[in-house]
């Protein structure tokens, strides 16, 4: 039985198509895949992503224990920093992709995927009872609703005293919206437009949706779901977790060397140290098709005599470009830029082109 978030009614409501999504129930798309995106590229959209998973880590070792376990330099957070990270698994895969919030120095604020919350939290228990930090998941009572695009500012700036203009990108505050209190008031997202993100308590989630919506109104808001949501984060080249990265994928790989610091120890230190030393034999890389084709999640990558040099992970068509956009692994040599590959789609060799991330 898929859980339902607080919303779930909210979105029934409105008329969304309703889709089985990481254990939910969770909209796909209210009015449509490309006005939603346009909706977020250019105005405001808002999103339900209360599926996702939330963890404290507190105490005197909560630092210590996130230092070991993330990718990332934990220490360089300051007070109302965000950083993201990645969970390496040890053997030199991908548990989950992360984003850990640092609230003070004994308490950390940490967001998972929604596919991931179980798995994650026994990978923090393994690892934590070396450490002692206090771990508490409050992903079941705390909603998330992302307000994004060139217009989300000014609608949240509405609904709150918090100076908005003052929190940098990947940045947070705790502050009061629409009256609701202890909202985490965060300058993030994944759909590449901007915006913020709030996490709160169920029980203010529709009053909070009603009220940024009715906010939002002159600025054309509108609700999106998670069907134009990989269509903004795929046009940005973010990475999404069960397709670009997973368990087999390394962070090098997967081009998350830049959230990969070791001037630390940290799970599979040794592992990636050496990969990065040796360099890798695959790579993801984001592509454009060259030819009117979409690809897409599993499609055959194959070089000009049809040998198979990789796989695509994801793929769609770019509202914006109005062309087939992918990301894939791919051998060594084609992940230099420019290369030409070729993805299989309905038994045709498709050809496509090698190039540098972001799409838009």
């Amino acid at each position: 039985m898929d859980k339902k978030t607080a919303l779930y009614n909210k979105h029934v409501s409105l008329g969304a198509k309703m889709v089985p999504f990481a254990g939910f129930e969770m909209p796909v798309q209210y009015s449509g895949v490309t006005e939603e995106h346009f909706a977020v590229r250019e105005k405001v959209g808002i999103f339900d992503v209360s599926h996702m998973g939330q963890f404290y880590v507190e105490g005197p070792e909560a630092k210590n224990l996130l230092q070991f376990i993330t990718s990332n330099n934990v220490e360089k957070l300051t007070n109302g920093q965000a950083q993201y990270s990645c969970l390496p698994n040890g053997k030199g895969g991908i548990v989950d992709d992360l984003i850990v919030y640092k609230m003070n120095d004994e308490k950390y604020f940490v967001v998972v995927n929604a596919s991931n919350i179980e798995k994650d939290w026994n990978h923090f228990s393994h690892y934590n009872e070396k450490f002692g930090a206090q771990l508490s998941n409050i992903s079941d009572e705390t909603s998330l609703i992302a307000i994004q695009g060139p217009k989300a500012v000014e609608t949240l700036q509405k609904l709150t005293d918090t100076n908005l203009s003052e929190i940098p990108y990947y940045h947070f505050t705790v502050g009061t919206v629409a009256g609701v209190e202890n909202v985490i008031i965060s300058n993030t997202g994944y759909t590449g437009s901007g915006g913020f993100e709030i996490y709160f308590g169920n029980e203010n989630a529709e009053k909070l949706w009603d009220e940024l919506t009715k906010a939002g109104e002159e600025f054309g808001l509108i609700p999106c779901g998670l069907a134009s949501r990989d269509t903004l984060r795929l046009e940005k080249g973010f990475c999404l977790y069960g397709n670009d990265i997973d368990d087999t994928t390394s962070p090098l790989e997967a081009g998350l060397g830049w959230i990969t610091k070791f001037d630390k120890e940290f799970v599979d230190k040794e592992f990636l140290l050496k990969q990065k030393e040796e360099g890798v034999s695959r790579k993801l890389v984001g592509f454009e098709m060259q030819e009117k084709a979409i690809p897409r999640h599993d499609y055959l990558v194959v070089d000009a005599e049809g040998n198979e040099i990789g796989k695509v992970t994801s793929g769609t068509m770019s509202p914006l470009k109005k062309v087939g956009v992918g990301l894939a692994y791919v051998a060594k040599p084609y992940f230099k830029l420019d290369s030409e590959i070729f993805i299989q789609i309905r038994n045709k060799n498709i050809p496509a082109k090698v190039v540098k991330l972001p799409f838009v």
